[in-house]
């Protein structure tokens, strides 16, 4: 009589188990895509009135934890206290990391400090917003007058005004060109 229960408990389980439908696992993932795009962004960082920095680009995703990205490339440009051009930073894809505050550039990035006229040519550039700095790891080319300086590495203000190259491998004085 035991048994008897216990094989009716047993074939009712797996009557009703065969009956529930089998989901997909791929049809359960958590959606982590853009939550919006724009195009033609213009974005203005201003301090009393006075811009400080301008950011356009062609095409913004934004995502739910906040991050941007830019897949059509993205130009920042730097402002001196007085609302004077200074500097340009161009790439050819960019990103934004909200919880660091960080843009990122990559692809043909290109600074360039209309002011001292020095340019940098690099892939892969960071710019952080907080402490006001641009940054890579990666190998960079520096135009500064009339010589051009190879290096991996460099830390410079956001206005490219001031640099520091992390190893130098390569210094080249350009013909024509004065100092």
């Amino acid at each position: 009589m035991k048994y008897r229960y216990l094989f009716l408990l047993l074939g009712m389980g797996l009557f009703f188990s065969s009956c529930r439908e089998s989901v997909d696992p791929d049809a359960l993932k958590v959606y982590d895509g853009p939550i919006s795009s724009s195009t033609n962004i213009y974005l203005v960082n201003s301090d009393s009135a006075i811009v400080r920095s301008e950011i356009k680009a062609g095409r913004q995703l934004e995502f739910q934890n906040g991050n941007m990205e830019f897949p059509e490339g993205i130009e920042i440009k730097f402002f001196t206290k007085d609302g004077e051009l200074e500097t340009t930073m161009v790439a050819d894809r960019g990103y934004f990391i909200k919880d660091e505050n960080l843009y990122r550039g990559e692809g043909d990035v290109q600074v360039e400090n209309l002011i001292k006229d020095q340019s940098l040519k690099t892939e892969l550039i960071f710019w952080n917003r907080a402490t006001k700095k641009i940054y890579t790891d990666k190998f960079v080319t520096i135009r500064e007058r009339g010589t051009l300086f190879n290096g991996t590495g460099m830390e410079s203000d956001d206005s490219f005004a001031k640099y520091q190259l992390k190893s130098v491998t390569g210094r080249t004085e350009l013909p024509g060109e004065g100092l």
